[in-house]
Order: structure tokens, then sequence, then C-alpha cells
């Protein structure tokens, strides 16, 4: 279950670095460049144990379910983000990030 879990991880690092590339903007570059981030703190977390599978897996569906949200929203602007869509993207990335650092650090034990 782990070695599934790292893998989905590592897939999605991979995403995200090529998502970075494709950036119209510096803003939207900044996007790609925090989902990128908080892709390394999960695998960081699965790797020492401070995230289970459990939470890992829910973390992960909420990543991807912004991912879509991201090129759903490009696509429907020709390729860019409004201001207003960025600044709502920031603030599921804030949530995120808090829930990343909440599973982190709450003591759960991930079994090997």
């Amino acid at each position: 279950m782990k070695r599934v879990i790292v893998s989905l991880v590592k897939g999605a690092m991979l995403w995200g670095a090529a998502s970075t590339t494709v950036a119209a903007d510096e803003h939207e570059g900044r996007v790609a460049r925090r989902q990128e981030r908080q892709q390394k703190r999960i695998a960081g977390g699965v790797a020492n144990g401070s995230l289970t599978a459990g939470e890992t897996q829910h973390i992960e569906r909420q990543e991807s379910n912004l991912h879509k949200e991201v090129r759903a929203d490009r696509r429907a602007n020709g390729g860019n983000l409004t201001n207003k869509e960025k600044a709502q993207i920031n603030h599921q990335q804030n949530r995120l990030s808090k829930e990343i650092y909440v599973d982190k650090h709450n003591d759960a034990i991930s079994v090997p």
C-alpha cells in the first residue's frame, strides 16, 4: 500500500513539475510552484511516516480536484486564469496547506 501511495505522490510531483513549464504568466507560475511544493511536503510526510495512507489518499484526492479545476478554468479562459480564479485557487491552496500541516502533526501512526 505504501508503494502505491509513494508512486502516486511521485506521479503527482512529475505532473506538478510539468505544469510549471506551461504557466502563462508569473502568478500562474506561482500557482504551479506552490502545488509542486505541497506535493513535496506530502511526499515527505509519507517518507517519514507522519502521514497515514488514509490521510495521504484524502489529501491527494483534494490536490487532484484542485488541479482539475485549474485546468478547466484555464481552458475556459484561453489558457489564463482570471484574478477571481487566482484568488479562489490561492484560498483553496491555503486550506490544503493547513490540512497537510495538521495531518502531519496529529500523531496518527502510519502502519508500514
